[in-house]
């Protein structure tokens, strides 16, 4: 009876515009191991449906270490005196770029802290050069920046920017993220999407003071911004953070959110995320590509600098090798029926003008 329910709730989000939250939360409530699979299998329909059976690439390289925030989860928050913080020059970052190209990547992702001493001019002209150069789609993540310095990047020629709310509640975001506001993050997630870039947000599962209700409110506003890409993180505490002593996030939370994010949002870009596939011994992104996602972002930060940007950690990239990222996928792939998509991979949502001849 319990798993029929479960089916019989899972097609009303599925058919609903906008779910009803006590729907969301049941779902996300859901413990049994028969009961997940069958949200699990439902997520990876709507994926296949939607999103096709490629798994997506994005390289991504961590430019820069330097953070002006004070995030209570973050190994980047300007408090951490431990950390040895860093800066790609412009040739490295060039040169990362172009093994991403030379690995048959057509995506790039340029992430840092929220750094200040990041030059919106400098800045800039790698990305044009990238793309006079390589010809990639250029994702930027580097955090809250003036209207001025988003529409200088996208000029240059910047394609996707992902700005995670990480918590959609405002109480919550508030006490997570010291000396920042939640309404100037909401503000800089519209000037992106004013400004024509392919939008992206997500969540951090199983943070200090989270709830079900709280997630919950997070996938509803995923699907009331109509996002490009999402991605769904998990809580991995870091010593030197004032969330050090928690508890771990779970797992199989992360997935449910993940699985209903896919039902919910449909044709949005969802990546098997690096802090999924770092808990525990085994990379749980297999899992996460069974329960929705379609993108996975393998790391071409140079070796030397990838300790250094010490979000949390035991990253899983950290042990990886570039040049052996392939093979690892290439096995996800198997194991989950799929295969390795290298195209742009741009927003699912963008509309094809049709033209009569």
């Amino acid at each position: 009876m319990k798993n029929k329910k479960i089916q019989t709730v899972l097609e009303r989000v599925y058919a609903d515009n906008v779910p009803e939250q006590s729907d969301v939360e049941f779902l996300l409530g859901v413990e049994s191991d028969t009961g997940m699979q069958i949200l699990f299998d439902f997520a990876d329909n709507v994926r296949r449906k939607f999103c096709g059976d490629g798994i997506l690439l994005r390289g991504i390289v961590e430019f820069g270490s330097f953070c002006r925030n004070t995030c209570l989860y973050c190994g980047l928050n300007k408090n951490n005196k431990k950390l040895q913080r860093y800066r790609l020059t412009k040739e490295e970052l060039i040169g990362a770029a172009k093994q991403i190209v030379s690995a048959g990547i057509k995506t790039v992702v340029l992430q840092s802290g929220e750094d200040d001493g990041l030059d919106v001019v400098w800045f800039g002209e790698i990305i044009k050069k990238i793309k006079q150069d390589f010809g990639m789609s250029v994702t930027l993540s580097v955090g809250e920046r003036s209207f001025e310095d988003y529409k200088i990047w996208k000029e240059a020629g910047a394609d996707r920017y992902l700005l995670k709310i990480e918590t959609a509640n405002k109480v919550l975001y508030q006490s997570l993220h010291p000396e920042m506001s939640f309404e100037n993050r909401i503000e800089c997630s519209g000037n992106l999407k004013s400004l024509g870039y392919q939008n992206g947000s997500g969540c951090l599962v199983g943070i200090k003071g989270q709830t079900i209700q709280t997630l919950a409110e997070d996938i509803l506003f995923f699907k009331k911004e109509d996002f490009d890409m999402i991605g769904i993180g998990v809580f991995i505490p870091h010593e030197h953070t004032v969330l050090g002593k928690e508890p771990l996030g779970n797992i199989k939370l992360a997935l449910k959110v993940l699985a209903i994010t896919r039902i919910v949002t449909k044709d949005t870009h969802l990546p098997a995320t690096t802090a999924i596939g770092s808990i525990g011994g085994n990379d749980e992104r297999v899992k996460a590509l069974k329960a929705g996602a379609n993108v996975i972002m393998p790391n071409f930060t140079p070796e030397k600098y990838r300790k250094l940007y010490d979000i949390y950690p035991d990253k899983r990239c950290v042990r990886e090798l570039s040049c052996g990222y392939l093979k690892t996928l290439e096995m996800m792939a198997t194991e989950t029926n799929r295969w390795i998509d290298f195209s742009r991979g741009d927003s699912l949502k963008l509309k094809t003008e049709i033209v009569d001849f």
